[in-house]
C-alpha cells in the first residue's frame, strides 16, 4: 500500500542494445510502458537523426490510412472495433503494410476519379434531357394560334408582307435556381430589354459529382437577334456559371436527340452502379481492419521515434539509451527485454545498468480503473515532487464527501447514483463499443467518481432531511403545539411561535437528520444556514489540518528538520491558534446553551471579530466564559508571533546555509583564513560529512536541494560559539 500514499521509487537506468534487437526490445518496453526515455541527442536537429527515413515512412502510411478512414466515413460504412491490440509489426512487414496501403490507395482514388467523371457525364446528359424537354414546350407555346391572332394586330398586315421574315437566334442551358432572378435583371441591363428568356425549375434535385450535395436548377432559353447579342448573352451565362447545351431547332432533330440522350442516360446509370458497387466493396473489406492498421503503424512511428532518442556508439552496432523506470519494475522490464531480444533472434542480450544520478527522478504514481480519476483531479491542480506523499488516497473520501455536503439532497443522490451504479456494471460493454462522444467519454472516466458523489449525497441528504426539495416525516415530528395552543387559536392563526421551553412543546431530536417541521418553519433559512455555516468551517478546518499535517511526513522522509521546526510547527499553531479555536467556540456554544439561555447567547463571528480588534467592552455581545479576554489575547498574539518565523528566520537560516555551504564559512586573504566560519580540519570533517549524507540520501532527491537539514544548523550554531566565546574571553 506504500505506492499508494507516495509516488513511486524511481532509478535512471542504461540501455545497452544490439542494433538488430534495438527495434524489439524498445516495442517490448513501449507495450508494458513502465519507462520514460530520455533524449540523448538534444543537440541533433530531428532531420538529422537516424531513423527520420523510418519515421517520415510511417507518417505516409498514416496519411493514406486516414485518406481511407475519410472514404469509409464518407460512405456511412460502420468500421470494426474488437479491441484487438496487435503486436507491433517487424520492420520487414514494413514493406508489405506500405504496398498494401499504397495499392488500396490507389485503388480509391482511381474509382473516385472514374465515379466522378461518370457523375459529371451523367449530369450533363441528365440537363440535356430536361432542356431538350422544356425547349419542346416552350416552342410549343409559341406556335399557339391564340398568340398569333393577338400579335397579328400590333404589325399593320401591308408592312408585313414587304419586310423579309425575321429570324431570331436562341441559346438554351441550365443554371442554379438561386441565380434566376439576378441573371435576369443582368440580362435585360446589358442587352438593354432586347433578349426575350425563358426558364422553368427541374423538379428533382440533381447531384452535384465534385461535392455530392444536391442542387436544384433551372432550364432556360434566351432568344435574340445578332452576333453581338449572342455574344454578350454567352458572357453572362458564362459569369453566372450557367451550363449551355447545343438545342437543335427542328421538332424532329429535338425527338431524335432526346431519344439518344435517354439511350446513354440508362447506359451511364448501369456504369455507375457498378462502379459504385465496387467502391462498396473495397471500403467495406477495408473497414474490417482499418483500426488494427491504425494501431499497427502508429505504434512502429513510436518505436522510431523512441529509437531517434538513442545514442549510437562508434561501430554503428550498438544503441544506448537512459531511461527512468519504477525499482519495483526493474524485474519486468529485464524481462521485457528477453522476449524483445527473442524475439528478434540475437544472440547477444541487451543489458539494463541502474546508474546513479543527482537529478531529480519523474513523478509517477500508479493508478487503476478506480484510483485514475481521483489522480486526475490531484494532478489537474498540480503533480507533487518526487516521493511526496499523495493527496489522491484521501481525495476518494474527501472530493465526493465534501461534493455530497454542498449537494445534500436524497432524491438526487439516488438518481445519481443509479447512473453510475449502471456505468459501472456495465463497463465491459461500455469500453467495447468504443464510443467517441466527448461528453459520454467524460462521465464514463469519472463514473467511480460519481458513484461516491452519489452515495454520499444520499447520505448528506438524510442528515438534511432533504429529498427534491422535501422534508421526510419518516419518525414524525419532535415538536408539537398542543401544549401552546388550543384548537380555536390553531384555526384562527396562520403562524405560532413555538417555544421550546414550554413542557412538552419540544419531546426530544429527531432520530436521524433535521426535524421535518423545519420545512414549514419561516426561520427556516435562519435555522439552516447557521446549522450548514458552522458545519462548513468545522470541516474546512479539519481538512486544512489534515492537509498540512500530511506535510510532516513529507519533511520526516526527506529528513529536513528545519521546514519541521520552522514550518510545519508555526502552520499548525498558527491555525489551531485562530481557526481551531473557533471551531473549539463553536463546540462549546452548542454545549453551553439551552433552550432557556440561547436568548442571551453571543454571536460567534462578533467575538471573532473582535478577537483580533482586541475590544471586549461590546455591551451586545457578552463573553462565552470567565477569561476569554485573556486566552483570545495569548492566542492572537502566538499566531502574530508564527508570521515571522514562518516568512522570516526561515529564510534568513537558509540563505545563511547557503553561504556557508557556498564558502565554508571562511574566506582567505593573503594565505590567513579569518572570519567566525570553522578551521581546515573542522571543513574537512563537514564536508566529509556532507558527502557521504549525500551518496546515502541520491536516490531520495527532490526539488529545492539547497533546504538546510537541523543537524547543519545546529552544527552552525555550534562552530559560530566556538568563535564568538574566546574573542570575549
Amino acid at each position: 500500500m506504500g505506492e499508494l500514499f507516495r509516488s513511486e521509487e524511481m532509478t535512471l537506468a542504461q540501455l545497452y542494445l544490439q542494433s538488430e534487437s534495438a527495434y524489439c526490445c524498445v516495442s517490448e518496453l513501449g507495450e508494458i510502458g513502465m519507462v520514460q526515455f530520455r533524449d540523448l541527442n538534444p543537440d541533433v536537429n530531428v532531420f538529422q537523426r537516424k531513423f527520420v527515413n523510418e519515421v517520415r515512412r510511417c507518417e505516409e502510411m498514416d496519411r493514406k490510412l486516414r485518406f481511407v478512414e475519410k472514404e469509409i466515413k464518407k460512405a456511412n460504412i460502420p468500421m470494426v472495433d474488437t479491441g484487438e491490440n496487435p503486436e507491433v509489426p517487424l520492420p520487414r512487414d514494413m514493406i508489405d503494410l506500405e504496398a498494401t496501403f499504397e495499392k488500396l490507395e490507389n485503388e480509391l482514388k482511381e474509382i473516385n476519379t472514374n465515379q466522378e467523371a461518370l457523375k459529371k457525364n451523367f449530369l450533363e446528359l441528365t440537363e440535356l434531357k430536361h432542356i431538350l424537354r422544356r425547349t419542346q414546350q416552350f416552342f410549343d407555346e409559341m406556335e399557339d394560334p391564340n398568340l398569333l391572332e393577338e400579335s397579328s394586330t400590333l404589325m399593320d398586315p401591308a408592312e408585313a408582307g414587304t419586310r423579309p421574315p425575321l429570324r431570331l437566334g436562341f441559346v438554351a442551358g441550365v443554371i442554379s435556381r438561386e441565380r434566376i432572378p439576378t441573371f435576369e435583371r443582368m440580362l435585360w441591363r446589358v442587352c438593354r430589354g432586347n433578349v426575350f428568356l425563358r426558364q422553368a425549375d427541374i423538379e428533382d434535385s440533381l447531384e452535384d459529382p465534385a461535392t455530392g450535395d444536391q442542387v436544384y436548377k433551372s432550364v432556360f432559353i434566351i432568344f435574340f437577334q445578332g452576333d453581338q447579342l449572342k455574344t454578350r448573352v454567352k458572357k453572362i451565362c458564362e459569369g453566372f456559371r450557367a451550363s449551355l447545351y447545343p438545342c437543335p431547332e427542328t421538332p424532329q432533330e429535338r425527338k431524335e436527340m432526346a431519344a439518344g440522350v435517354a439511350t446513354r442516360i440508362d447506359d451511364l446509370q448501369m456504369v455507375l452502379n457498378q462502379t459504385e458497387d465496387h467502391r462498396q466493396r473495397v471500403l467495406q473489406a477495408a473497414a474490417k481492419t482499418v483500426r488494427v492498421w491504425f494501431i499497427k503503424v502508429r505504434k512502429m512511428k513510436a518505436v522510431y521515434h523512441t529509437l531517434n532518442l538513442c545514442n549510437i556508439d562508434v561501430t554503428q552496432k550498438c544503441l544506448i539509451a537512459e531511461v527512468w523506470c519504477p525499482v519495483s519494475d526493474m524485474d519486468s522490464i529485464q524481462f521485457a527485454l528477453r522476449r524483445g531480444t527473442e524475439k528478434s533472434g540475437s544472440t547477444v542480450p541487451s543489458i539494463l545498468n541502474r546508474m546513479q544520478t543527482k537529478q531529480t527522478p519523474p513523478t509517477f504514481n500508479k493508478t487503476n480503473k478506480f484510483t485514475s480519476g481521483f489522480q486526475n483531479i490531484v494532478d489537474a491542480y498540480g503533480i507533487g515532487n518526487y516521493r511526496e506523499m499523495n493527496p489522491a488516497p484521501y481525495t476518494i473520501i474527501t472530493f465526493p464527501f465534501l461534493f455530497a455536503v454542498m449537494f445534500g439532497d436524497l432524491g438526487h443522490g439516488v438518481l445519481m447514483t443509479c447512473a453510475a451504479l449502471y456505468l459501472v456494471l456495465r463497463e465491459s460493454r461500455l469500453v467495447a463499443q468504443k464510443n467517441d462522444n466527448e461528453m459520454f467519454s467524460m462521465v464514463f472516466a469519472g463514473r467511480y467518481i460519481i458513484l461516491l458523489m452519489g452515495i454520499f449525497s444520499i447520505y448528506t441528504g438524510i442528515i438534511y432531511n432533504d429529498c427534491f426539495s422535501k422534508s421526510l416525516n419518516l419518525f414524525g415530528s419532535g415538536w408539537s403545539v398542543r401544549p401552546m395552543f388550543d384548537p380555536r387559536t390553531l384555526d384562527e392563526n396562520k403562524v405560532l411561535q413555538l417555544d421550546p421551553a414550554v413542557r412538552g412543546v419540544f419531546n426530544g431530536p429527531y432520530p436521524i437528520g433535521i426535524d421535518p417541521i423545519w420545512n414549514i418553519a419561516t426561520n427556516k433559512l435562519t435555522f439552516l444556514n447557521s446549522f450548514k455555516m458552522k458545519m462548513s468551517v468545522i470541516l474546512g478546518v479539519i481538512h486544512m489540518l489534515f492537509g498540512v499535517s500530511l506535510s510532516l511526513f513529507n519533511h520526516l522522509y526527506f529528513k529536513k528538520p528545519l521546514n519541521i521546526y520552522l514550518g510545519f510547527i508555526p502552520e499548525i499553531v498558527f491555525m489551531a491558534s485562530l481557526f481551531g479555536y473557533l471551531v473549539i467556540l463553536v463546540f462549546y456554544k452548542w454545549l453551553a446553551y439551552d433552550a432557556h439561555t440561547s436568548r442571551n447567547a453571543p454571536s460567534l463571528l462578533i467575538a471573532f471579530i473582535n478577537m483580533f480588534l482586541f475590544n471586549y467592552s461590546d455591551p451586545t455581545n457578552q463573553p462565552l466564559y470567565r477569561g476569554q479576554m485573556v486566552i483570545q489575547t495569548l492566542l492572537v498574539l502566538i499566531a502574530l508571533a508564527c508570521v515571522p518565523c514562518m516568512l522570516i528566520v526561515k529564510t534568513l537560516v537558509m540563505r545563511r546555509q547557503y553561504l556557508w555551504k557556498k564558502n565554508l564559512g571562511t574566506q582567505n586573504f593573503g594565505g590567513i583564513r579569518v572570519g567566525n566560519g570553522p578551521t581546515e580540519d573542522q571543513a574537512e570533517i563537514i564536508q566529509h560529512d556532507q558527502l557521504s549524507q549525500h551518496s546515502e540520501n541520491d536516490e531520495h532527491e527532490v526539488r529545492n536541494q539547497d533546504t538546510p537539514s537541523l543537524h547543519s544548523v545546529g552544527l552552525l550554531l555550534l562552530l559560530n560559539m566556538c568563535i564568538i566565546i574566546p574573542t570575549k574571553m
